[in-house]
């Protein structure tokens, strides 16, 4: 694959992840002018995160047998369309509505990415693919928040929060043209049907499970959040089964087993989800901080998040190089940076609460930005180095399925927990109890990333 159309595909992986992140700053300005009560708010941010996750692997395997690049495509101006839809949006539940088509557009457009790095290179420029495909999500998810305050702020044509949705169009026109021109179009060469009992049981155990966790707290846990939560197992070990019966009958499950057998998938997925619940639940509650803590305007917050964004940035560009001399284990270093960027933002808050500036706040943010940035990249790399290469659809789709859920769930249950102490104990304490949470999941990062395969 050329430079321009590595470029093309690494910007389709952008777009859903800053979306995700963008509209946290955004939120106080939504409530505001659609009269949208909390729990509207929590499904503006839950619905897209909750249809972005269970279609994503579906997403993969429509793309392996119809064509990556063709779906690439219609995911991206399904996208493009969707974000106009939110922009232009006149009430609460029009935007929910929105929302909700929009992660469904960026599950057909997102697992095309890794598929098309995986189906079209090999060797250092696939190790080079991948790290920058790993720094990319990094940023998306620090730029989102950072692109947010920028642009409420500064209310373009009096568009306010709207502006965080409409920025997506032009950007997806590029993004078309230079599909067409530059991404080669892969599939698998052996197509299987759609798994229509897989993908509807994987569908019921992500949505009884995140739908509730999202919308319990703000909608006062009545009991259609526990009777969804009492599904949730039993959906997951009915899809279990079923996957598992139909690899031993010979067809092609939506997940099949035999990925969950390679140990670099396997042990690389179980540390992505205690980091990805770490990451979202933290840029959350850092974002409700900055502007309400710490009295900082949206364009303010997003700047205290900069030195993040360079520092991350920098560690994803030198991971390739740290890898072929010390391995795996640059994965466990960076949890103890990250570790000590989250300790030290927790000293700094704790004690110069409230009197607290952009300058005071970057050593910890820049050192946890550093640390996750040795992470991320690696740990993507890692997971998806044993995946053939036509199953490389359904691989990354199950890597993304689990980050988006893991993403998900960070929000829901770390900022759940977050907003639920500040009524009683105040915003201080209830940040640093999060951020106390946050590094009980970092030493727990650390334990896993013992486990992980060496890799030179």
């Amino acid at each position: 694959m050329s430079a321009p159309g590595l470029f093309t595909v690494l910007l389709g992986a952008a777009l859903p992840l800053i979306d995700f992140f963008i509209v946290n700053v955004a939120l106080p300005s939504i409530e505001h002018d659609l009269a949208a009560g909390p729990a509207l708010l929590e499904l503006v941010v839950g619905g897209y995160g909750v249809a972005y996750a269970v279609l994503l692997v579906l997403g993969g395997r429509v793309g392996d047998s119809l064509g990556r690049r063709r779906l690439f495509l219609v995911g991206m101006a399904a996208f493009g369309v969707t974000s106009l839809a939110c922009g232009l949006a006149p009430d609460a539940w029009t935007l929910v509505a929105a929302r909700v088509a929009q992660g469904a557009a960026s599950a057909l457009m997102l697992p095309q990415v890794l598929a098309t790095i995986q189906a079209t290179t090999e060797g250092p420029r696939r190790a080079r693919a991948m790290s920058l495909y790993g720094a990319t999500g990094g940023l998306s998810m620090v730029a989102g928040q950072i692109l947010g305050g920028v642009l409420v702020a500064a209310d373009l044509g009096g568009t306010g929060w709207r502006a965080v949705f409409l920025v997506n169009v032009p950007v997806v026109v590029l993004g078309l043209v230079l599909a067409v021109r530059t991404v080669p179009d892969t599939r698998a060469g052996r197509p299987a049907a759609v798994d229509v009992p897989g993908t509807l049981l994987l569908a019921l155990s992500l949505v009884s499970l995140l739908l509730p966790l999202t919308e319990g707290r703000a909608a006062g846990w009545p009991l259609w959040t526990w009777v969804s939560l009492g599904v949730f197992p039993v959906a997951a070990a009915a899809f279990y089964v079923t996957e598992r019966r139909a690899d031993r009958l010979g067809r092609t499950p939506l997940v099949p087993p035999s990925l969950l057998r390679l140990e670099s998938l396997r042990r690389g997925l179980a540390l992505l989800v205690p980091f990805s619940v770490g990451f979202s639940g933290f840029m959350f509650v850092l974002a409700v901080t900055l502007q309400q803590g710490l009295d900082m305007d949206p364009v303010t917050a997003g700047l205290a998040l900069v030195p993040m964004a360079v520092a991350f940035f920098a560690a994803a560009l030198a991971g390739p190089r740290l890898v072929s001399r010390f391995g795996s284990r640059i994965v466990t270093a960076g949890c103890v940076l990250q570790a000590a960027g989250i300790a030290l933002l927790l000293v700094t808050l704790r004690h110069g609460w409230p009197d607290l500036d952009v300058a005071v706040l970057a050593p910890g943010v820049a050192l946890a930005g550093l640390g996750q940035g040795l992470q991320q990249p690696v740990l993507m790399r890692l997971m998806l180095s044993d995946v053939p290469a036509d199953r490389a659809g359904v691989g990354g789709g199950v890597m993304i399925t689990v980050q988006q859920s893991a993403l998900a769930l960070g929000v829901a249950t770390l900022g759940s927990l977050f907003l639920a102490l500040v009524p009683t104990a105040g915003l201080r304490a209830a940040v640093s109890t999060t951020l106390l949470v946050q590094l009980g999941l970092i030493a727990l990062s650390v334990l896993l990333s013992l486990r992980l395969p060496r890799m030179r």
